[in-house]
């Protein structure tokens, strides 16, 4: 994998592989609340939370050293058979490689480029919860290694899988 430079004089050399951010913004956002007039409840008992992870990406221009990643992150809050809130979020970013070996993109798209977008992702979720009448949903971090070297050994034992 391609080691990123450090920067020199606020920029990286400019043989040197990078990676920029190039813009970050909600492409959907969905809060469902049936059970809004019992929000006040929801402290009451801490309900199970079920959260789904999946990223997605695509080559942006003519160039092809861009790419649009998407961060989904889908969360249904329950409590014994009562759905509380459904969430479902997907956070996007545009994202530019320079000399980066080819070999080396896909790893950057599914580890380097989700990590950026998670905080941003986690602050939202947060916020809609809270202003859904329920206590702020916290997600804990992700580690989007381990996530991309099961999609990897997914891929190489389906025959004919395609790179995501």
């Amino acid at each position: 994998m391609t080691t990123l430079s450090p920067v020199q004089d606020g920029a990286p050399a400019p043989d040197s592989p990078h990676l920029r951010v190039l813009a970050q913004y909600v492409k959907d956002l969905s809060f469902e609340n049936p059970a809004a007039a019992g929000a006040a409840r929801a402290y009451e008992a801490q309900p199970a939370i079920d959260m789904g992870v999946e990223v997605k990406s695509r080559p942006v221009g003519d160039q092809g050293d861009a790419f649009e990643v998407d961060l989904r992150i889908h969360v249904e809050a329950k409590r014994e058979d009562e759905t509380l809130f459904i969430v479902d979020l997907v956070y996007s970013g545009l994202f530019q490689f320079m000399n980066v070996k080819p070999d080396d993109v896909e790893p950057l798209l599914w580890i380097e480029c989700p990590r950026l977008l998670f905080p941003f992702s986690r602050q939202l979720l947060a916020e809609i919860t809270r202003e859904g009448g329920y206590p702020p949903l916290l997600v804990n971090p992700i580690d989007f290694t381990p996530l991309y070297w099961a999609e990897l050994r997914d891929r190489e034992q389906t025959p004919g899988a395609a790179a995501p």
